[in-house]
């Protein structure tokens, strides 16, 4: 399993919190790329397992604390 930026950004939008299940279901519906898909079929995951956020599927998932730029000046 691997993640870029460009495969996490289809989940951004996702319904969360979610299942597995949902999550899969909702990157079909999405027309994600089959990477994101077979992504999210490989998480371990207990039977009704819940996700707060992508964080929970991907924790090295940058947040905009791990940018160095300052919103202000744009």
């Amino acid at each position: 399993m691997y993640w870029t930026l460009e495969l996490a950004s289809h989940l951004e939008e996702a319904p969360w919190p979610s299942t597995k299940d949902e999550l899969i279901d909702y990157s079909i519906r999405t027309g994600a790329p089959i990477e994101v898909i077979e992504n999210l079929q490989e998480l371990d995951d207990e039977e009704g397992e819940i996700y707060e956020s992508i964080e929970d599927v991907w924790p090295d998932y940058p947040t905009k604390d791990d940018f160095f730029f300052n919103e202000d000046e744009y």
